[in-house]
């Protein structure tokens, strides 16, 4: 049966990578009659009208009331969160069950909503929903999502009953045709192009600057389908790894800068797949076969694949928290294994922050890799002093008597057989806000450590990210208001260190000039211009009110750190 299955499927050539041409090039060369057939003799589930192409992607297929009843702010997450994942799969007749599964891989890069969109006869249909993938979809809706080709997004965002209407893919019409779109990214200039479009007469369902691709792709007169994707990526700035999905094509795109991970797989039976990290390769027994390269069209059709670089790419600027933070261990992203950055940056620390200690322990989960590289790097036994509880909710009863630091208590326990009386290295990956490294070192001491050093395996955070992760304003960062002394102060440690960003550089070498460093620093590869959206749905989907009323969603200015003179110093957009 596989052998028929696999059989049945179209012959898919080798990528075939072809020189940078410039987009004027590429109108000559591709400008052929065009790929799809009026919009009016197509069978589609989708149906808009020109200024307002995206669908109604809001359906009771998810509980409205979800957040409502399940999210809780204890105050106690106290790390930055990507804002989402992607995949895409062409060439299998169980695509929106792989993507289901690569999906669930990529969980941790998203866990308030889900959605997938299949292609069946030439129709996309989708289904999204709020919670988790295994709350979303089930045996009998992804029965519902049949044929080959399905593309998929899972999502952070914050609180919101309204949040169902920003969960991704979102699935539009326009005179061509229907097309679907996952999207990881934000757009600095998400509030500009918007109000471009709407003075124009465009129509928004959601507050996400995802939705403005669409709507470019809408309204461009280019020809086919590919060149409408290059010129409206000619016209969005920032972050952006998108896949797309048409009635007989997958398309996966990076911004020039490459700041956000995509990668590119192969099943056995010659399935193409696309992913923000190998870990979602692995899940499906797919092999990893390169990164998508900034600036890069990849296109998968029954013709085969065709990469071509169709924007110009500066030098690349990739999410060095991805390594820090974000990815999975087990993933490779921007062609470096994960869990090797993490062992060497404990490493680091070991040397260069040094301190009598009796044993290494770790905040799970993103601080256990780390600290495994501090110790035996160190020479000190690595145990496990905190227990991460993986069955705690959004939501919990607590009792009338106040208990200290609940919300850590319930997500982390100390052993106290390996913490009473010893001195203690803990490491972390990051410090955002300092609140919940406050609780931790609290919470040692009071199971018994003598001492505690708190071992952070990043540099100080001093700036918001405005290309895809969910950051708080500079000023709520903690290492944007008080030196290392103060924080320690602060927190309550024996003593602590950071990751240098020098040691942080040397250790990438020669790659080093191709990772963003924003978040450290405030220079911004790509500077955002007037008022840029945050991450997260901090407005109401219906958009009611003057948008910029909401100062605590723009950005007004941030802090730079002079290299020169080891000083901040104030910049204005």
């Amino acid at each position: 049966m596989a052998a028929a299955a696999a059989s049945s499927l179209p012959a898919l050539s080798p990528v075939r990578e072809k020189s940078f041409k410039p987009f004027s090039f590429l109108q000559k060369t591709l400008a052929k009659p065009c790929l799809f057939p009026c919009s009016a003799t197509r069978k589609s589930i989708v149906t808009a009208a020109s200024k307002n192409p995206i669908s109604d992607v809001v359906s009771n297929n998810g509980n409205s009331d979800y957040f409502a009843s399940h999210f809780d702010d204890d105050g106690d997450n106290d790390h930055l969160r990507e804002e989402c994942g992607v995949v895409g799969i062409y060439g299998d007749p169980e695509a929106s069950r792989l993507c289901y599964l690569a999906l669930h891989a990529l969980q941790h890069r998203g866990q308030e909503g889900a959605g997938i969109v299949a292609v069946h006869d030439n129709v996309l249909q989708h289904f999204t929903g709020v919670g988790l993938v295994s709350d979303v979809f089930s045996e009998s809706k992804l029965d519902k999502l049949p044929g080959e080709l399905a593309i998929g997004h899972v999502r952070y965002s914050t609180a919101g009953s309204s949040m169902l209407k920003n969960v991704q893919p979102f699935v539009a019409s326009y005179r061509f045709g229907s097309v679907g779109v996952a999207h990881n990214g934000n757009l600095v200039n998400y509030q500009a192009l918007r109000a471009e479009l709407e003075e124009s007469g465009s129509i928004f369902n959601t507050s996400s600057d995802t939705e403005v691709i669409l709507h470019l792709i809408a309204i461009s007169k280019a020809r086919p389908f590919l060149l409408r994707i290059v010129e409206a990526c000619e016209k969005i700035k920032g972050a952006y790894s998108l896949v797309f999905v048409t009635e007989d094509k997958l398309v996966a795109v990076r911004d020039p800068y490459g700041f956000r991970p995509l990668v590119m797989g192969r099943r056995s039976n010659g399935a193409v797949v696309f992913a923000s990290e190998t870990c979602a390769l692995d899940l499906i027994e797919a092999t990893y076969e390169r990164e998508v390269n900034p600036g890069e069209v990849v296109v998968v059709d029954k013709e085969g694949v065709q990469s071509l670089c169709l924007m110009t790419h500066p030098e690349p600027k990739a999410c060095i928290f991805e390594h820090i933070y974000f990815a999975l261990p087990n993933s490779v992203v921007f062609g470096r294994s994960v869990y090797e950055s993490r062992s060497k940056f404990g490493e680091i620390l070991a040397t260069e922050a040094p301190v009598e200690c009796d044993v290494v322990i770790a905040v799970p989960d993103s601080g256990v890799v780390a600290a495994l590289g501090y110790a035996a790097k160190a020479g000190v036994p690595f145990q496990q002093g905190l227990i991460r509880s993986h069955y705690v909710g959004r939501t919990f009863i607590e009792p009338s008597q106040k208990i200290r630091d609940f919300g850590v208590k319930l997500k982390l326990s100390p052993v106290r057989a390996v913490l009473e009386g010893k001195r203690v290295v803990v490491v972390d990956d990051s410090i955002v806000r300092g609140t919940t490294s406050s609780k931790i070192v609290r919470l040692l001491k009071e199971a018994g450590a003598k001492e505690v050093h708190m071992r952070i395996a990043s540099p100080p955070i001093i700036a918001s990210c405005y290309y895809g992760v969910d950051t708080p304003s500079a000023e709520e960062l903690i290492s944007n208001r008080m030196t290392v002394e103060e924080i320690r102060d602060f927190i309550g440690s024996d003593s602590l260190a950071f990751l240098p960003i020098d040691s942080l550089k040397n250790l990438l070498g020669s790659e080093s000039p191709n990772f963003c460093y924003a978040c450290f620093s405030g220079k911004y590869p790509v500077q955002p211009r007037g008022k840029v959206k945050r991450v997260g749905d901090f407005m109401d989907d219906g958009l009611s009110g003057n948008m910029g009323s909401i100062d605590g969603g723009w950005l007004q200015g941030t802090r730079v750190l002079n290299e020169k003179e080891d000083e901040k110093v104030t910049v204005e957009f």
